[in-house]
């Protein structure tokens, strides 16, 4: 078989001006790149894509999993969502706060249960019963990074709020891959935007917002979850692809309809297409992401 790409993660769109080693983000692209070539070699499309995010989810240094950003009240409400291309089936999870890793709890939902997003208190209580480990709550990272942004937005209006959490510079990490058999998915964990007002989801767990595929394509997007949705911006990727089968084209014409409509740095999106092609395309200053081939060597791109 001829070497091709099999899985495309990133660590977020955004700035990335504020991380004190780069190189550490490095380390954590390949870890999951060969976490995710581990699931490829007996494993299908959604374990690939499961076992790169967990690796991320678990850095710490990321916005996902252990390294969750805090919301306005200083809590952890995370998001995931997962889909198996072949099926179009997706599974969500929204505003939870007990698993460690929200993409297990995301996965169960797929598997397990006819319904596409679970949220909140009872999703947690769901986590909790099929034993996924718990969260151990924010790390010393997250709360410094809580109490600087919240001086800087102290007593301003919301929206100066987010602004404040854009120093932040990255957001949700996602993962894309095709398996031996050439089925796709992708995937999304989140801790979502700093600063966030209690209850606010982002688009990680809206299908064809934050994650997308199909028989042909998948795709991940990450930014600022309201300019996601409003835009469907992964199943616009979709949409395109079907006119022309041109991955590169699609993602592109999307993200310019983004600038057109939103403006500049706001968001960022990876793809993988069944023909091999792999892709990452962003309007910010930086969207760290890399991908793996089916011979295990390891590309990185989109460094600030």
């Amino acid at each position: 078989m001829k070497e091709r790409p099999i899985l495309a993660i990133h660590t977020g769109a955004g700035t990335w001006k504020n991380v004190d080693d780069i190189n550490q983000i490095v380390d954590i692209i390949k870890d999951s790149l060969n976490a995710g070539y581990e699931a490829y070699r007996n494993g299908n499309c959604l374990d690939i894509v499961t076992s790169s995010i967990e690796v991320m989810e678990n850095s710490n240094l990321l916005n996902a999993g252990l390294g969750s950003t805090l919301d306005i009240v200083g809590n952890i409400t995370m998001d995931a969502g997962l889909v198996n291309g072949n099926s179009m089936k997706s599974g969500a999870v929204a505003a939870v706060s007990y698993p460690k890793n929200p993409i297990k709890l995301a996965r169960f939902v797929l598997e397990n249960t006819p319904h596409l997003i679970l949220a909140g208190q009872y999703a947690d209580e769901l986590a909790k019963r099929i034993n996924i480990e718990k969260h151990p709550g924010p790390s010393e990272r997250s709360k410094k990074l809580w109490k600087k942004l919240k001086e800087k937005a102290e007593d301003k209006f919301i929206i100066e709020r987010i602004k404040a959490a854009k120093l932040v510079g990255y957001d949700t990490v996602g993962a894309v891959a095709i398996d031996k058999d050439n089925c796709l998915s992708s995937g999304v964990s989140t801790g979502g935007v700093s600063l966030k007002l209690p209850g606010r989801v982002g688009d990680s767990p809206i299908f064809g917002a934050g994650f997308y595929a199909n028989k042909k394509m998948a795709v991940a997007a990450t930014g600022i979850g309201e300019v996601i949705i409003t835009s469907l911006l992964s199943y616009s990727v979709s949409r395109n692809y079907e006119a022309n089968e041109d991955l590169i084209n699609s993602m592109n014409f999307s993200i310019e309809e983004i600038n057109k409509k939103f403006g500049k740095d706001t968001v960022g999106i990876i793809g993988i297409d069944y023909k091999g092609m792999v892709c990452g395309v962003f309007n910010t200053e930086a969207m760290p992401w890399g991908y793996i081939t089916t011979e295990g060597k390891i590309f990185i791109r989109g460094l600030p």
